[in-house]
């Protein structure tokens, strides 16, 4: 097995690496679900007609149908792209099993959710709140079975899944819309809008990237903004060619990159599980 990967697996059993998942992780998993932000907002501007300018930008299509049609328009047709059947990465299921602390999802699907449902784990989820939906909230706590919670609740779950830009379940919370990001920007790098309980968890620990990107700004603060005060060492499975802004912000905060499919980690980690037993 490859140094790394070794280091990840012991990690994870250990509950040492927190696993950050990204859309990436959909269309390897057969989902025909949005997995990048151009894609979310193509079907946005396919439903409503939006300046031609901002049809690619997600976050400015989001603002346009906010402003114009109403934020219920905008979380009707965000529900509509991420319903249907979830589609859930082999990858997925392992790390639900595996009760982990912490798992940082950053997409607006219900996979990892469900496999941890599946996996009938002991767990909650935090979501990132809009700020014109709840003025003052951060963020909203949910059992596994979508009951509402609260942070104290939390610490007794045995897995956490942070979803910092919120999820269609159990309540249709989404950071979608310029507005919705700059309120949240504008706090993040004071911690404000990261419960504490994810601060604590993340201390000292290290972060493992799968599906996800760092081609765009947004998702490259909030990669950072969320490791902020763990370990300083971290890795990202990524198979594709990186972007100068890619290969800048891993160089910057010593993610180490392995030229592996996230498939490969279920490999691993199902050889180690075998091996111990």
């Amino acid at each position: 097995m490859d140094r790394d990967l070794m280091e990840i697996v012991q990690g994870l059993h250990a509950g040492t690496v927190i696993p950050y998942l990204g859309a990436g992780l959909l269309p390897e998993a057969g989902s025909s679900f949005p997995s990048t932000l151009q894609d979310m907002a193509e079907i946005l501007s396919g439903q409503v007609t939006v300046p031609h300018r901002i049809r690619r930008n997600l976050t400015g299509a989001a603002q346009y149908i906010e402003n114009f049609k109403h934020r219920k328009t905008l979380v009707h047709l965000m529900d509509a792209a991420f319903s249907g059947p979830v589609a859930i990465y082999p990858v997925q299921r392992r790390l639900a099993e595996m009760r982990l602390p912490l798992i940082v999802h950053l997409w607006y699907d219900d996979s990892m959710a469900q496999a941890l449902s599946d996996a009938k784990a002991s767990w909650g989820r935090i979501q990132g709140l809009s700020q014109s939906e709840h003025f003052g909230q951060w963020t909203g706590f949910w059992t596994g079975k979508g009951q509402a919670a609260t942070e104290t609740e939390a610490g007794d779950w045995e897995t956490v899944l942070y979803e910092p830009w919120g999820a269609r379940s159990p309540a249709s919370n989404y950071l979608v819309s310029d507005s919705d990001f700059v309120e949240v920007l504008t706090e993040i790098d004071i911690q404000t809008p990261i419960p504490q309980i994810i601060q604590d968890i993340r201390k000292d620990r290290n972060f493992l990237f799968l599906g996800c990107h760092f081609d765009d700004q947004l998702q490259r603060t909030f990669a950072r903004q969320i490791m902020k005060r763990s370990s300083g060492r971290h890795w990202v499975l990524a198979d594709w060619p990186m972007t100068r802004n890619e290969r800048r912000f891993v160089e910057e905060q010593n993610i180490h990159v392995l030229q592996l499919p996230a498939g490969s980690l279920f490999a691993e980690i199902s050889a180690e599980t075998v091996l111990a037993g």
